[in-house]
């Protein structure tokens, strides 16, 4: 097989998404930058609205296709069509070999592969065609289960799916934001096959100022248990969730109910796991919860105003920051930043995050932890802090041709993408990854014209997810660690990774269902018909190594690596729990061991949950929903803790 280029030469790759239609972008009102550094935030902060603009040109989005999992119809009956040489694809070569298959559409930095073939569900019917009236997505789509509200207090009322991202590429659109809304896939082909995955400043030179505070104190055993507000001890079981359990299940060691929500419902994003507390954001409130029993380890924080952003990651000495409005309203910017201790609740500096220059805002904002370093990206730059201090580190500002800096990736590495030359010949993506100490760039590689970087699958290696809303195709490669492309993945299955959808723009880190090794990436495949399976890709080829089946009828998604174990969710279905299960990923033999097994009797809650946050530490699996519906009638719950 032949190598990718060192250079990649221009073009597209990859085939449709089914996202549903896209809605108007909302309207991003021009702000002069705003003077001044962190400082302590007013006991009520408000921020006048700015006049109207008129709106930016909508943000690239998805090519609308049926449904998000879309089941072969009458579309998939169609003949095969060859596919032309994409971008970065090498001259067709003559096929042979057992899997030989006439030339497919490589991708952009595709080369021919035994497993570059048609997908299973054919041509894809025309960009922005409807589906079949009468044809529904399959269980299991993330929109819930049959005679459940597709989408909790989404716009336009109960049922209504979240907002995809939209329009065509523009440095000046909104920030990606808050993931909103149930898990939806699409049907992706990458190297001429179909995939199903989701989806889809100003410095004015002064220093914010840190502003330390103290935390609650923990609650009293006299606190009532559960009272539907987060703040109960956990000491009791007012709806036995373990009624009926089953020798060999797991139990529900502790369960919290949901705060009030708005009717239209409200954010409950993050879930971070400490040595001592469950820590999980909802609405306008952080709480803090024993890994073990359930108690309170501090009091509740209550912001003035809903959380509108997180940082997924928290440091090595388990601090976070948290984002708050502004005030209420439309025009309300998320830009109130607070730093918190997940251990102990005190709450340490606080700020404000200044607007950047002519439509670079922070009506949304998105945050990520690389190592000691905040990076608070904009819609058009990002500033750096010190995480422990709240000083002002360096800037990420618009550079070279029209290069605006769209989205940051934190975590072990942080990345940086940049949508260059809008509206011209040579619009085009660059990922950079940056130095977080200093901003300084290690390397800078420059997409196709034509491909958007909407994920990344990993960072550490580097691995993104593309998509091309022209040829509607898409493409996964993983980069070495200098930037030059080391492989893309070939394979002829359907994949499907959860991801939400973001709002305005692009969300790098907004998917769940993926995990990597140094050499490896992990992918669930879609599951067609019973039990799907987990695939191995080797990084260094882009070729399939193993896969392992389900071990139940449901789909078994990868959670994160565990030393040389993949730990794996296999969800729950209508008549059985979950299950956590771990996977070696050495050797000759990848057979799922059970860890968990999850009691019957909290199916429905698994299943309820129409997007969520999960994370299995120290023999317990945690799960919590990351959107409220507000509806005060359905018992709803916060999240849960299941352990033997």
């Amino acid at each position: 097989m032949s190598q990718p280029p060192s250079e990649p030469p221009q073009g597209g790759f990859g085939a449709p998404q089914d996202q549903p239609p896209t809605p108007p972008t909302p309207p991003v009102p021009p702000a002069a930058p705003a003077q001044g550094g962190f400082g302590a935030p007013p006991n009520t902060p408000q921020d006048t609205p700015p006049p109207p603009a008129a709106p930016p040109a909508p943000g690239y989005g998805y090519p609308q296709q049926p449904g998000p999992y879309a089941q072969p119809g009458p579309y998939a009956q169609q003949p095969q069509q060859p596919q032309q040489p994409g971008p970065y694809a090498q001259p067709p070569q003559q096929p042979t070999g057992p899997y030989a298959q006439p030339p497919q559409q490589p991708g952009p930095y595709a080369q021919p592969g035994p497993y570059a073939q048609p997908g299973p569900y054919g041509q894809q019917p025309a960009y922005g065609q409807q589906p079949p009236y009468g044809q529904q997505p399959a269980y299991g789509s993330g929109y819930g289960y049959p005679g459940q509200a597709q989408y909790p207090g989404g716009p336009g009322g109960p049922g209504t799916p979240p907002p995809p991202p939209g329009g065509s590429k523009n440095p000046f659109k909104g920030r990606p934001a808050m993931v909103v809304g149930a898990a939806v896939a699409a049907l992706l082909v990458v190297g001429g096959t179909v995939w199903a995955v989701s989806g889809g400043g100003g410095d004015d030179g002064k220093k914010p100022v840190a502003q330390d505070s103290k935390g609650g104190k923990a609650s009293s055993s006299a606190d009532p248990v559960n009272p539907g507000d987060g703040s109960g001890n956990g000491g009791g079981d007012p709806e036995d969730l373990n009624a009926g359990r089953q020798a060999g299940e797991a139990k529900v060691l502790w369960y919290k109910q949901a705060p009030d929500a708005p009717g239209s419902g409200a954010d409950a994003p993050g879930l971070w796991i400490t040595d001592k507390a469950a820590v999980k954001a909802a609405y306008t409130q952080v709480f803090a919860y024993n890994v073990g029993d359930g108690k309170p380890t501090w009091d509740p924080i209550t912001f003035p105003q809903p959380i509108c952003a997180v940082t997924p990651q928290k440091t090595s000495d388990d601090k976070v920051v948290v984002a708050y409005k502004s005030g209420a309203g439309d025009s309300a910017k998320c830009n109130q930043l607070q730093q918190i201790d997940l251990d102990t609740g005190a709450k340490g500096w606080s700020g404000k995050v200044a607007d950047g220059a002519l439509f670079d805002s922070t009506l949304t904002i998105e945050l990520s932890v690389t190592g000691k370093t905040l990076m608070v990206g904009r819609s058009q730059s990002g500033t750096a802090y010190d995480i422990t201090s709240g000083k002002k580190l360096w800037d990420k500002k618009n550079y070279g041709q029209a290069c605006y800096p769209a989205a940051f990736a934190g975590g072990a590495k942080l990345l940086s993408v940049a949508s260059c030359g809008a509206a011209t010949d040579t619009e085009h993506d660059e990922v950079q990854q940056l130095d977080p100490a200093t901003g300084k760039v290690k390397w800078t590689t420059k997409i196709p014209k034509g491909w958007t970087v909407e994920r990344t699958y990993s960072v550490d290696p580097v691995v993104i997810y593309m998509t091309n809303k022209d040829q509607k195709k898409v493409n996964v490669t993983t980069f070495k660690d200098n930037g030059a492309v080391r492989s893309q993945l070939k394979s002829s299955d359907a994949f499907r990774p959860e991801c939400g959808f973001a709002i305005l723009d692009r969300d790098l880190t907004g998917c769940f269902g993926t995990a990597a090794d140094a050499n490896t990436l992990y992918l669930p495949t879609e599951a067609k018909s019973g039990a799907n399976e987990i695939v191995a890709f080797d990084l260094s080829t882009g070729k399939e190594k193993w896969r392992v089946k389900s071990p139940a009828a449901e789909s078994m998604l990868p959670l994160k690596m565990d030393g040389t174990r993949l730990i794996a969710y296999v969800e729950p279905s209508y008549d059985a729990g979950g299950q956590i299960v771990s996977i070696p990923t050495t050797g000759s033999s990848h057979k799922t061991t059970k860890l968990l097994q999850n009691p019957q009797g909290t199916a429905s809650v698994e299943n309820g949950f129409f997007s969520k946050a999960v994370d299995y530490v120290d023999g317990r699996f945690y799960i919590s929903t990351t959107r409220l519906t507000g509806n005060d009638q359905s018992k709803e719950k916060l999240m849960l803790a299941y352990g033997k």
